[in-house]
């Protein structure tokens, strides 16, 4: 008897073509991380504010009129800049350094701020999270926080940032913080979340994963945290000739300085 015809096999061109558009996305992803990663470290060293010109075509108006504003001196505004690789992680890691580097000199407030660090990882433990899981990222920090307070070297605290391994778990362990504050003012934060999810869904969704951008919600939420102040210098495409200032607890003295561009965060200096 004779073997039965098997039908032709059905090949979905329309699925197979989207198969290899979205592989080829995912391909130039990787390209530009990688240079991103090749190009740019993860905290550079302090520079001229001037650079900031160079990012912008000269005939760019609104933004050669913006970057001008943090250089005004009689403002009593800023001189210098500390870039952050723009990696999606670049609030957190301005954020640590900044703060960090601005504790070199002050053995009260690094004091103040390791005790906050030190009995941060039980809060969280409490509020939920697995000690396991968080333990590793928490004893980095701390350990980051020590090389500050016995060598005191901002060499040590830049090398410290640079190293991928160091610096991530420092982010991870700053994402979580502001996880854990978030959720913990559930009550205050929920209405501002859009999208009818929970405030525990926000954090899995937009706050704990590395390289989600941060908007004003984390600000307000690490600030607390840690019980330090921010205050960061927007510029963006706004109405106006110069960047809109906004302070993280409102009314508070700021010891972190930023400059926020749409989707980036760098370190400002007076």
């Amino acid at each position: 008897m004779a073997a039965e015809q098997q039908e032709p096999a059905v090949v979905d061109v329309e699925a197979v073509n989207f198969l290899a558009y979205d592989e080829a996305i995912m391909a130039q992803q990787d390209r530009i991380q990688q240079e991103i990663a090749t190009t740019n470290p993860l905290v550079s060293d302090k520079l001229d504010l001037s650079v900031l010109y160079k990012e912008y075509a000269e005939d760019d108006q609104v933004y050669q009129l913006k970057v001008k504003d943090p250089h005004r001196t009689c403002n009593n505004r800023y001189c210098c800049i500390r870039k952050t690789r723009p990696d999606g992680n670049c609030f957190y890691r301005a954020f640590g350094f900044a703060h960090l580097e601005a504790l070199l000199d002050n053995s009260k407030e690094l004091q103040k701020f390791k005790a906050i660090a030190s009995r941060s990882k039980e809060d969280l433990v409490t509020q939920g999270f697995t000690e396991f899981t968080i333990e590793d990222f928490h004893n980095t920090f701390m350990d980051v926080i020590e090389l500050v307070e016995k060598q005191g070297s901002l060499a040590d605290l830049l090398t410290a940032f640079n190293d991928q391994s160091t610096s991530d778990y420092l982010v991870v362990y700053l994402r979580l913080l502001t996880s854990g504050y978030l959720q913990r003012e559930s009550g205050f934060f929920e209405h501002f979340i859009e999208g009818g999810r929970t405030v525990k869904e926000f954090c899995q969704q937009e706050v704990e994963p590395m390289a989600k951008e941060s908007d004003h919600i984390h600000i307000i939420a690490l600030a607390q945290a840690l019980d330090t102040s921010i205050r960061v210098e927007y510029m963006d495409r706004g109405e106006g000739n110069s960047t809109n200032q906004h302070i993280f607890p409102e009314g508070s003295e700021p010891r972190v300085f930023l400059l926020y561009r749409p989707g980036h965060y760098d370190i400002l200096y007076k």
